[in-house]
C-alpha cells in the first residue's frame, strides 16, 4: 500500500514538472544555481518571481516576523543557512496579504535616526517624530526542527525512485544532509498575544511538491543559502506551504483582518512630526491665553480663552494640526503645537 501511494506521488511530481516546463513557468531544474521556491522581488508596485505564493487583493494587517531562537539558528548555520526571516518577509510582501513592519536590526537603525532628530542633529524639514510607525497587528514566528538520524534518509526513500524519471530531481532529494526538517509558523495577535493561526510541514511533504515551484527560474537568488543549496530549497518550499496555510486561515476569518490600506498608500504617507495624542489623553496649554476655537482652522470663532493651568481632555482625532478637546468651560479645537502633557 505504501509503495503504491509513493508511486502515485512520484507520478504526480513528474507530471507536474513536465506540465510546468511546457508552460514555461519553470525554466528548468538547476540545483545550486540561485533558483528556489521563493525568488524575485517585491515593492510598492508589485512583485516578481513569486510563483506558488498565495496572493491577496489587499493586505489583511501588518505583521512583524520574529527571529528564530538561537538553537534553531545554530542548526541552520550547520547546513550553511542563515536566518529565514528575510526569506519569509519577502514571501509575505510578494503575496500582498500583509504589510511587513521592520522589527529586526533595521528598527535599531530607525531608532537611531529618531534619537538624532530628538537631539536636534538632523536638518530642518526631516520630518522625524513620534507617532509615525505602523503598529504590528500580528507576530509571525517561523521555526525549523531537524532530524539527522540516518542522514540522507529522504534521498534513500525517494531520491532513488525520482532518479528513474528525473535524474536531477532525484539527485536533489538524494543529496540532502538531513533525514527530515519540520517547519512551522505561528501567528499571534500583537495586542492580545493570543495565537490565532498555525501551520506546519516537513521535507517529506515539501519534496513531493517540488515539481510545482521549488526551482522557479529567473527571479534571482534568495539570500542566506535558501536559493543556492538543496537543503535551503527544500526548507523554503516547506515555509511557503506553511505561509499559504496561514493566509488561508486569516482570509477565511474576517474578525482577524485589519484595515491597513495598501502598501503603496502606507509608504506614501507624509507623516506629521511631533507628539501624538489619543482620545482620552489630558493636555494643558504651554502658555497662557491659548484660544479654544469652534473649528479646526485659525479663522474659526473663539469659544474660550484658556489659562496656563487649564486641563483639557482630547475627545477626537487630530485634524489639520488641531486637537478636538473638552475643557471645563467649553468644547472646541486647539492648536496641537500650543499644548503638552501635564
Amino acid at each position: 500500500m505504501k509503495k503504491s501511494l509513493l508511486a502515485v506521488l512520484l507520478l504526480t511530481i513528474a507530471t507536474g514538472a513536465a506540465a510546468q516546463d511546457q508552460t514555461k513557468g519553470v525554466t528548468g531544474y538547476k540545483p545550486g544555481k540561485g533558483s528556489g521556491a521563493v525568488t524575485g522581488a517585491a515593492g510598492t508596485s508589485g512583485s516578481t518571481g513569486d510563483s506558488g505564493v498565495e496572493k491577496c487583493d489587499k493586505p489583511m494587517g501588518a505583521v512583524a516576523v520574529v527571529e528564530p531562537q538561537d538553537f534553531i539558528m545554530q542548526r541552520l548555520s550547520s547546513y550553511g543557512l542563515s536566518s529565514p526571516v528575510a526569506l519569509v518577509r519577502m514571501m509575505i510582501q510578494q503575496s500582498n496579504c500583509f504589510i511587513v513592519v521592520e522589527r529586526g536590526i533595521g528598527l535599531q537603525n530607525a531608532m537611531q535616526e529618531r534619537e538624532l532628530a530628538s537631539a536636534g542633529q538632523t536638518r530642518a524639514g526631516s520630518n522625524m517624530g513620534g507617532g509615525q510607525m505602523v503598529t504590528a497587528d500580528f507576530i509571525l514566528t517561523p521555526a525549523v526542527q531537524f532530524s539527522e538520524g540516518n542522514a540522507g534518509g529522504v534521498g534513500g526513500a525517494i531520491g532513488g525512485l525520482l532518479s528513474r524519471s528525473n535524474p536531477l530531481l532525484g539527485a536533489v532529494a538524494g543529496g540532502l544532509k538531513f533525514k527530515e526538517a519540520q517547519t512551522s509558523m505561528l501567528l499571534s495577535d500583537a495586542r492580545s498575544s493570543v495565537q490565532v493561526a498555525s501551520a506546519e510541514g516537513s521535507t517529506r511533504k515539501a519534496d513531493l511538491r517540488l515539481g510545482a515551484a521549488l526551482f522557479g527560474g529567473g527571479g534571482g537568488a534568495v539570500g542566506g543559502g535558501y536559493g543556492n543549496t538543496n537543503e535551503g530549497k527544500i526548507i523554503a518550499a516547506a515555509f511557503m506551504d506553511n505561509y499559504n496555510k496561514i493566509v488561508s486561515v486569516v482570509r477565511s476569518d474576517e474578525s482577524l483582518q485589519r484595515d491597513v490600506g495598501t502598501l503603496k498608500q502606507e509608504a506614501g504617507k507624509r507623516m506629521v512630526a511631533g507628539e501624538v495624542f489619543n482620545e482620552g489623553d489630558v493636555v494643558m496649554p504651554k502658555i497662557a491665553n491659548v484660544k479654544l476655537l469652534a473649528g479646526a482652522t485659525d479663522g474659526s470663532k473663539v469659544v474660550a480663552t484658556l489659562a496656563r493651568d487649564a486641563e483639557l481632555v482630547v475627545i477626537g482625532p487630530e485634524k489639520d494640526g488641531f486637537l478636538n478637546v473638552q475643557s471645563s468651560a467649553a468644547t472646541g479645537w486647539v492648536k496641537k503645537v500650543l499644548v503638552t502633557r501635564p
